[in-house]
């Protein structure tokens, strides 16, 4: 049975886990690039966010199965974690191989979190106001990806990168505790036991939600293209903070989240999902065009509008389409697919770009075109898609 009120204690205090959270991992994402080339990787920029997106990704069907066993909190939790000790290690790393293996194992932070994370949302808010509850949970993550962005960027300019790391680190700690003060919204919850991480076929995908996770891999196919080359960019257009981009664009997006998911609640998802994938394919063609500080932020601020409004409207209709006992299940399953889209968006643009300056057009407009096939892909689906929902959860 669901809470009727939007905004409760149990909302508020996953607000603040999901900001610090955020706020954690994406704190060292402008100084990665930069920390690669003195290990003597700088060929390699690529993979630091498609390494990260593989364990990710195949954590997914893990952490999705355990949300639905053994509980929300404890999914969460273990991201945390992971995330807390990633940030100790990295500045003990000494060579390129150790670097690739620790963003592996950093990626299953992502894989649990975020998983645990959407299915608590889900379980606390009211099936009409799904959206809007999307919106306002990821006003909190935008927030928290933006101070991390911005926050790390500055650390990383005043001190030496070890103070990036350690303040990440602390940041999951604080994380950590939020959560742990929470309570349980999985009704039926069982105790773990390690035959729980032995998958199923039928337990790694869900069905219902295929649609929407396609959907999802094709537009966020420009967001590892930007996590991998715009500190790169930002440094050819003569910008010192290497977070400034970020920090930009996700602040744009928190001027719509909150009203696109309240607005698809009303008029459907697909309708603004077909509005801001378009607007991110001109965001990507304005990137590419950008020469100076202005236009880059202009660029970057179209680029954030369009993540705001696809963001929690793309989560909402993956919720619609599946029902509580499947919820985790479906959740592992769009974040699978996201991760695959943020993944390749990060290989394919660190090919293209190759450490050549010569080559950034050429990769944004790659980013381009992947984000007018989502746009192609919703005006050829089915029309039973069209519809709020399919699952009415009771």
């Amino acid at each position: 049975m669901k809470q009727q009120n939007l905004i409760n204690r149990s909302f508020v205090a996953l607000s603040i886990s999901a900001f610090l959270f955020f706020a954690s991992f994406n704190m060292i994402i402008p100084e990665l690039p930069d920390y690669l080339t003195s290990l003597g990787g700088a060929e390699y920029k690529g993979l630091i966010i498609g390494l990260f997106t593989i364990t990710a990704g195949l954590s997914r069907p893990f952490s999705g199965k355990l949300a639905d066993k053994v509980g929300r909190l404890p999914v969460m939790i273990f991201g945390a974690i992971v995330c807390f000790v990633a940030g100790l290690s990295y500045p003990f790393v000494t060579s390129v191989i150790a670097f690739f293996v620790l963003r592996l194992l950093h990626g299953f932070s992502t894989g649990f979190t975020p998983t645990g994370n959407s299915a608590y949302v889900a379980d606390i808010v009211p099936f009409n106001r799904r959206g809007e509850a999307m919106g306002i949970i990821g006003v909190a993550i935008s927030v928290g990806t933006a101070t991390g962005n911005a926050l790390g960027g500055y650390l990383g300019s005043m001190y030496p990168v070890d103070y990036v790391f350690y303040a990440s680190a602390l940041t999951a700690v604080l994380s950590i505790i939020i959560v742990a003060g929470m309570k349980e919204t999985l009704a039926d919850k069982v105790q773990f036991q390690f035959s729980m991480l032995k998958l199923k076929r039928d337990e790694i995908i869900e069905k219902r939600v295929m649609v929407p996770a396609v959907f999802m891999s094709l537009s966020v196919f420009s967001f590892g293209l930007v996590l991998t080359i715009m500190p790169d960019y930002s440094r050819h257009l003569g910008i010192s903070n290497k977070g400034l981009f970020f920090a930009v664009f996700v602040l744009a997006s928190l001027l719509v989240r909150i009203l696109a998911g309240k607005i698809s609640d009303k008029i459907g998802r697909i309708k603004v999902l077909k509005v801001s994938s378009f607007l991110l394919g001109c965001a990507m063609i304005l990137i590419a065009y950008s020469n100076s500080l202005y236009t880059l932020i202009g660029a970057g601020i179209i680029f954030g509008l369009a993540v705001g409004m696809n963001s929690p409207t793309v989560f909402a209709w993956a919720i619609d389409l599946t029902d509580d006992r499947k919820r985790g299940k479906a959740l592992a399953t769009l974040y699978i697919f996201l991760e695959i889209g943020i993944g390749m968006g990060a290989f394919i643009s660190g090919w293209v770009y190759s450490n050549n300056a010569d080559n950034f057009k050429l990769t944004f407009f790659t980013g381009a075109l992947l984000a007018f096939s989502s746009f192609i892909f919703l005006n050829v689906i089915s029309p039973k898609f069209y519809q709020l929902s399919k699952v009415e959860n009771t």
